[in-house]
C-alpha cells in the first residue's frame, strides 16, 4: 500500500474547496472549476504523478535495458512506453514521469535502490504544474524570458529556465486534441510559483482547474473528504 503523501500545494488548495480524490497516495483536487467551459488559461496541479530521476554515464544504457525509451538528444523528451514521458536534462540526466494510472517511475526508483555502476538516483520532490489554453502566450510574456508558445510541439524541446525568479523545467506536450505546458520546480518554491501564475491567469480570464479537468479519465478516482 502506498503511504499517504502531502503535495507542495496542499495547504493552498485545501482552502479553495473543490472535489478531491487521492492519487498515488496524495490528496489531489479533481475539480476546482464549476463552469462547463474550461478557463483560458487553465492552471492545474499534477504533483501527484509519480516521477523519478537518475543521472550518470551509465544512465542512458540502464534505462534502455529496462525498456524505457530514451530521447536521442539533450534537452528533449519522448513519450514513455507505458504512457507518461521521459525528459533528458542535459546529456546524462533523466526525468521519468508515469502516466496518471501507471507506476513505472516508482518501479524504476525501487530498482535503483541497488547500486548500479555509473547510475545515480536523483531525488525528485517537484511541484508539477500543467498550463493549457490559447492565452498562455500572454502568461509566458509576463513570467518567462523564453517564448515557449512559439516553440513547435513536434520539436519536443525541454527548456531549463527561470519563471518569476524560480528555476523551472518546462516542455510543451500534446494533450488530447490540445497542447499543454508542463512545469516542474523544487517543491519548496511551489506555493510561490502557483500563487504568482494563478494571479496572472485570473487577470487574463483564466482559473485553477482540478486534475480530472485536464485528465478526464481520472474522474473515475474515488472522492475523499479532507
Amino acid at each position: 500500500m502506498m503511504p499517504v503523501r502531502t503535495g507542495p500545494l496542499h495547504t493552498l488548495q485545501a482552502a479553495s474547496g473543490g472535489t478531491w480524490g487521492q492519487l498515488n497516495g496524495m490528496p489531489t483536487p479533481l475539480r476546482m472549476h464549476s463552469a462547463n467551459t474550461r478557463p483560458d488559461p487553465a492552471l492545474a496541479d499534477v504533483s501527484a504523478l509519480l516521477r523519478c530521476g537518475l543521472k550518470g554515464p551509465g544512465a542512458q544504457d540502464w534505462l534502455s535495458a529496462y525498456g524505457v525509451p530514451v530521447p536521442e538528444r539533450a534537452n528533449s523528451w519522448c513519450a514513455g512506453a507505458r504512457g507518461g514521458l521521459v525528459a533528458r536534462l542535459g546529456r546524462s540526466e533523466f526525468l521519468v514521469e508515469s502516466a496518471w494510472n501507471d507506476a513505472q517511475a516508482m518501479e524504476i526508483a525501487h530498482a535503483l535502490r541497488d547500486p548500479v555502476p555509473g547510475v545515480y538516483p536523483v531525488l525528485r520532490q517537484d511541484c508539477a504544474l500543467l498550463v493549457q489554453g490559447a492565452r498562455t502566450r500572454e502568461l509566458w510574456l509576463q513570467t518567462c524570458n523564453v517564448n515557449l508558445f512559439d516553440i513547435p510541439a513536434q520539436n519536443r524541446e525541454v527548456t531549463l529556465t527561470t519563471m518569476v525568479g524560480v528555476s523551472v523545467t518546462i516542455l510543451k506536450q500534446p494533450l488530447g486534441n490540445d497542447i499543454c505546458y508542463r512545469i516542474w520546480c523544487d517543491g519548496t518554491f511551489g506555493a510561490y510559483l502557483w500563487e504568482t501564475l494563478l494571479e496572472i491567469a485570473v487577470e487574463l480570464g483564466g482559473a485553477a482547474v482540478g486534475f480530472a479537468e485536464v485528465f478526464p479519465d481520472a474522474a473515475t478516482l474515488p472522492t475523499i473528504t479532507l
